[in-house]
């Protein structure tokens, strides 16, 4: 799953790279169609950039927070287990509830 994810970001950044190749050699054509059409793809490229940066950060993070919550539990077993069992517990009263 996570080289999906990998593969996933490299192919977006990839896409985004030649839509602006594409941006940039459009730059001498005329008209008005043409012009509308350069700022949406513009200001969706800058979008699309802003949003891979953002779930760079979020993934670096998520991976980051993984470590140590593994740290975590390698060096608290038993707290690990009983907070499982409590937070399993809960659930289970929360359920039967419903």
């Amino acid at each position: 799953m996570e080289l999906n994810k990998d593969k996933l970001m490299s192919d977006f950044k990839a896409l985004i790279g030649d839509a602006e190749e594409l941006f940039k050699a459009t730059a001498n054509q005329a008209g008005e169609r043409v012009a509308a059409a350069r700022q949406r793809i513009g200001e969706s490229l800058e979008e699309a950039k802003k949003t891979l940066s953002d779930a760079d950060l979020l993934l670096e993070k998520s991976r980051e927070a993984a470590k140590r919550a593994d740290l975590y539990v390698k060096e608290n077993p038993w707290n690990a287990v009983g907070l499982a069992a409590g937070v399993g517990l809960l659930l289970g009263i929360l359920i039967r509830r419903s």
